[in-house]
């Protein structure tokens, strides 16, 4: 709700996050998916290309194509983006709240034995 996941983005293709502008421009060529085409190269560093929509209104903090933006920002913020490693900024006005906490799972799961310990090792 703040724009911030608007910008200063890194973008997985095929599970990998996107290193050079010569990936993205091939990318861009053969993927039909108009979300490539939506952002921008505003910088790179040790991961990997960062990116910002070209939607994005800076001072005004909104989407300015809001109506047509693409899936993954009407998705936002998905569970599935999360799997990959993306993280919601501080200041995000989103949240996840898990059903169950780490350590509700965790006693499930310490309490039950391994089986067939001697295939493992």
């Amino acid at each position: 709700m703040c724009g911030a996941c608007c910008e200063n983005i890194y973008v997985r293709h095929n599970g990998k996050v996107i290193k050079t502008k010569e990936e993205f421009e091939k990318i861009k060529k053969e993927d039909n998916y108009s979300f490539y085409q939506h952002i921008s190269i505003i910088n790179q560093d040790d991961f990997g290309l960062v990116f910002e929509c070209n939607k994005f209104d800076r001072e005004k903090k909104l989407c300015k194509d809001h109506k047509n933006r693409p899936s993954i920002c009407r998705n936002y913020p998905s569970e599935e983006i999360f799997s990959f490693g993306a993280q919601l900024q501080d200041n995000c006005g989103f949240n996840f709240v898990p059903i169950e906490s780490f350590k509700e799972i965790f006693s499930k799961v310490s309490k039950k034995p391994i089986k067939n310990f001697e295939e493992i090792n």
